[in-house]
């Protein structure tokens, strides 16, 4: 258990600490790093005097850092150099100047301590490569000189230029040895012959792209024969192009040479001496003399046509032409409200700002979106509304909010991107906006108004004032006549009595509706769904959903296929006595007359509240469409009741139909006909038909509601009867 608790401690010792010394005591504190060095790791190109160093994130133990810290190797060979360390970086200068395209590695050893005797946690090593070198060699040596070697970054241009000496003319350049190929004979040593190298250029000055390796390079003179002459070639600009056909030949012979431009420049003519020569790239002529040529190019230019809309661009640098190969910077700015988003055209991205490389005329185009931004509203024991109320706002836009306190709150003022008590208030969209409606509760005391037509409300307790938070009883009593349906204003619903709590001023409506004349009480003649005193006939599946009665006749006629799904009192007592009942309640319905209201002869289209309706003649339902549709509307009330008084006939077109709205019922609805009744093809009717006479169902009429009459007969035809 000891041993496992020494463990663990010194693991959290290590954990904490972090840092080691040399003695292998922790110490707290930033341990010492390499944050930086020079050259970075695997830098390529490095010259080759270059001073090697190292940047810690703090100030070091100047003691620690010396020749055995600090080391600099060529494989497992050492450099020998000197260590310095000044304002937290440590240099080492090598004693010579380092060998081209060599493989460095640097090492800044753990042994180095910072000033709190911190050590350095491990070896820090990094590694680099020198510059590749071009050699250049004269072949032979009193045959010209040979100019531009050295040293050189990798994808540098480099240019080197062989000019011969008196008596030599140039051959051509060849690498890694010598190779001629010439009409007259050349003065070479052994050592030259043997060594061959390839041929590279024909050209007195050659251009080239430095690659990461080292190259030697000879330049190749000959002897100018007597009888013979050289021709002398060269290029200028040197990178404009090469040419070939350079050397000596025989006096009078003829001679072409051949100018070919480089990508990005045009050839422009041979020269001798300043003077044009020639203009075709190929050049030929008789060789009487030493000649000198110069093939002269031209670089190419190209236009840069930028395009904007809603915003503009910047060119660096700013020309009206542009040589081949040069790097424009175009750089966007939007218009205000605007977002760059890409380049089209002859370049392409959304790189902001973008480089071009000129090889050819283009025209770039900078492509702006309008911004769109986000409104995001809060509102507590409120609302707000938005107008437009969109979920993104272009740039510019003008938003008007309008705050709407609750119940028992009052709008004070707006807060985030939005100040103020004006309400509403407009925002211009700049940019994504946050805003909040701040209410605030009313204290005090609160009024409470009634309004109540057709019937009254009390109030418990009945005061002038209400203290904020108290509770109010209203109970509705409806007058004579009507019913209460529903409350409005400050209170909703239907509940009698509804209680209201006080936190603000209120005023609530009580509404009622009328209910109506009083039912027509059928009596013993209510449970039959029809009853006749002649005949009950069915042509077809006719359906009848109640019991049936017929009194003083006994025909039943089609039953089956129709259905009864009922009792039959044929010729009973109980039919005798129902239609007595019948009777009675005819009577009772064509005999009302209080508050009566006139019914008109078509009552398609129509929207009837409760009532008493009558007409001394004919009525019913015609028309098509909404034409042929009676509505009947109880307003909430279910106990509202409708008596239809005809002095003739009843009567409604096929396809018509009766809806039944607000809460009307079928059992509340009375036809009290003079005459006969009949419901057209398909028809659907609500209601309970009193007839004197005949009552008629056409093909598929639906009855909800009871068909009676007391002397002639119900004729069905595939019609469907239900009882109430």
């Amino acid at each position: 258990m000891n041993k496992l608790l020494t463990t663990v401690t010194i693991i959290l010792v290590v954990i904490i600490a972090g840092c080691k010394q040399d003695d292998y005591v922790t110490n707290t504190g930033v341990c010492p790093l390499v944050i930086s060095t020079d050259p970075v790791n695997s830098a390529i190109s490095v010259p080759y005097n270059k001073i090697i160093s190292a940047t810690f994130n703090e100030k070091m133990d100047k003691a620690t850092i010396n020749e055995s810290s600090f080391i600099l190797q060529q494989g497992t060979t050492a450099i020998t150099g000197v260590v310095s360390y000044a304002d937290s970086t440590t240099k080492f200068t090598p004693a010579a100047a380092l060998l081209p395209l060599t493989v460095y590695k640097a090492t800044v050893k753990n042994t180095v301590k910072d000033l709190k005797g911190n050590l350095l946690q491990d070896n820090y090593v990094w590694t680099f490569t020198t510059m590749p070198e071009i050699t250049l060699i004269s072949n032979p040596v009193i045959g010209g000189t040979a100019t531009g070697g050295g040293a050189y970054a990798v994808g540098a241009t480099v240019t080197v230029t062989a000019t011969p000496l008196p008596g030599y003319a140039f051959v051509n350049w060849t690498e890694n040895g010598t190779f001629v190929s010439l009409v007259s004979p050349l003065r070479m040593n052994t050592t030259d012959v043997a060594q061959k190298g390839k041929e590279v250029s024909t050209s007195s000055s050659y251009q080239f792209t430095m690659t990461a390796a080292n190259r030697t390079l000879t330049a190749n003179f000959a002897v100018v024969v007597p009888g013979n002459f050289a021709v002398t070639l060269s290029s200028n600009p040197a990178v404009g192009g090469t040419t070939s056909g350079a050397g000596t030949f025989v006096e009078n012979s003829t001679r072409i040479v051949s100018a070919t431009a480089n990508t990005g420049y045009t050839f422009v003519n041979w020269t001798e001496g300043g003077l044009i020569v020639s203009a075709n790239s190929s050049y030929s002529f008789t060789l009487v003399a030493n000649k000198t040529l110069v093939a002269n190019f031209l670089i190419n230019t190209y236009t840069l046509a930028v395009s904007a809309v809603n915003g503009t661009v910047a060119k660096n640098p700013n020309q009206t032409v542009f040589d081949y190969g040069s790097i424009v910077q175009l750089t966007p700015t939007p218009s205000v409200g605007y977002t760059f988003t890409s380049w089209t055209g002859d370049a392409t991205g959304t790189a902001n700002p973008l480089s071009v490389t000129m090889n050819a005329n283009k025209s770039v185009t900078a492509n702006f979106t309008l911004n769109a931004y986000i409104l995001n509203i809060t509102a507590t024991n409120g609302s707000v509304v938005k107008n437009p109320n969109q979920t993104t706002y272009n740039h510019g836009t003008s938003v008007q909010l309008s705050a709407t306190p609750n119940t028992g709150y009052t709008f004070t003022s707006w807060s985030g991107d939005a100040s103020g008590s004006a309400n509403p208030i407009t925002v211009s969209m700049t940019s994504n906006k946050n805003i909040t409606a701040n209410f605030t509760a009313i204290v005090g005391s609160f009024t409470l108004n009634v309004t109540a037509v057709n019937g009254t409300v009390v109030k418990n307790p009945d005061l002038l004032n209400y203290s904020s938070g108290a509770s109010v009883i209203l109970t509705a009593t409806p007058n004579s006549g009507y019913a209460f349906t529903s409350w409005s204003g400050d209170a909703t619903g239907s509940v009698n009595p509804v209680t209201v709590v006080m936190n603000s001023n209120k005023n609530v409506t009580a509404n009622f509706a009328l209910t109506g004349p009083l039912v027509i009480d059928l009596g013993c003649a209510a449970p039959y769904a029809i009853m006749a005193g002649s005949t009950i006939t069915s042509t077809g599946l006719s359906i009848i959903n109640g019991d049936v009665a017929l009194s003083p006749g006994s025909a039943l006629v089609g039953f089956p296929p129709g259905i009864i799904n009922g009792i039959q009192e044929i010729t009973s007592p109980n039919a005798a006595n129902a239609k007595l009942c019948l009777t009675s309640a005819y009577n009772d319905g064509q005999s009302r007359s209080l508050n009566a209201i006139s019914l008109p002869g078509q009552l398609g289209g129509l929207t009837l509240a409760p009532g008493l309706y009558s007409n001394s003649s004919t009525s019913g339902i015609s028309g098509t469409g909404a034409n042929g549709i009676l509505t009947l509307d109880a307003h909430g009330n279910a106990n509202a009741v409708w008596i239809f008084q005809m002095g003739s006939t009843l009567t409604t077109d096929p396809a018509t139909s009766i809806v039944l709205a607000g809460g009307a019922q079928a059992k509340n609805i009375f036809w009290i006909v003079g005459t006969s009744a009949t419901l057209g093809t398909t028809s659907v009717f609500y209601g309970n038909i009193l007839a004197n006479q005949a009552i008629t169902l056409n093909t598929g009429a639906v009855l909800n509601g009871r068909a009676l009459t007391s002397i002639a007969a119900v004729s069905l035809d595939a019609s469907t009867i239900t009882k109430p």
